[in-house]
């Protein structure tokens, strides 16, 4: 499944506004080094490097067309290719920050206490994720999906997201790893120009992109004219012609 920059962007103002909630948790200390994992465009490490001005700030992503973007943004910021699951740093980190990005890697059993052991000591590990997989956009994409025409092509797409995990589960998983653990739900009420057609084309930089991805046109054409009139009925547009697309998100904040 390829990522791409320009579909991501679309909506910038909107995605990049957690991130800012997200780094505001986090304790103010001395930070030396920090780094942004899934780095995306670039939109959440300039946040990241905002917020640490005298930071050495790296960021890494597994999409080349992303890390491209992101180089082209922040061109003095060291941006690399690397699976996330492969990452072996040599030294140790005061802040790591996952801005939407988790939900898309397995095994969190494994991957959050080995993300903690990779922090200096006071450092925070501050991860965002969507919590949406039941909300209607999604219940959509996988009705779709189950309809004959799609069924045998998209069998594997609705198994692209790591499992929904609650907020109880991460604190039981990272509170013996950390001093202290903050954790919370936020939803987000996002105001979208463009009524039901603006909803898909949020979806087509994220959740969507594993249920396009193996169809051909036509059947791309013809799952998202499905996907369409669900939405519609879903995220009824608005008297002004937008759409309010409620979109709940977890955060959390472990520091050592």
């Amino acid at each position: 499944m390829s990522w791409s920059a320009a579909q991501y962007v679309n909506f910038e103002a909107e995605r990049t506004r957690p991130v800012r909630d997200l780094l505001a948790a986090v304790p103010n200390v001395e930070v030396r080094r920090a780094v942004d994992l899934g780095c995306g465009p670039g939109n959440s490490t300039e946040v990241l490097a905002a917020r640490y001005p005298g930071a050495a700030i790296s960021g890494l992503d597994n999409s080349a067309d992303m890390i491209a973007a992101a180089r082209r943004r922040m061109p003095d910021t060291a941006f690399d290719l690397v699976d996330l699951r492969h990452w072996a740093p040599a030294d140790s980190y005061d802040v790591i920050l996952s801005n939407a990005v988790l939900q898309w890697v397995p095994d969190h059993e494994t991957l959050m206490p080995a993300l903690l052991s990779r922090l200096a000591p006071g450092g925070s590990l501050a991860v965002q994720m969507p919590d949406n997989l039941e909300e209607p956009a999604h219940r959509l994409m996988r009705a779709v999906a189950a309809q004959p025409r799609f069924a045998a092509k998209l069998a594997g797409a609705a198994g692209s997201r790591t499992p929904r995990r609650g907020a109880d589960w991460y604190y039981r998983l990272l509170k013996p790893h950390a001093g202290r653990v903050d954790i919370w739900l936020t939803i987000y009420h996002h105001v979208l120009p463009g009524g039901p057609d603006a909803v898909i084309e949020w979806f087509k930089g994220s959740g969507l992109r594993p249920f396009l991805a193996p169809l051909d046109a036509a059947d791309t054409e013809a799952y998202l004219a499905e996907y369409r009139t669900g939405i519609a009925e879903a995220y009824p547009t608005l008297p002004d012609g937008t759409v309010l697309l409620p979109f709940p998100r977890l955060f959390m904040v472990a520091t050592r």
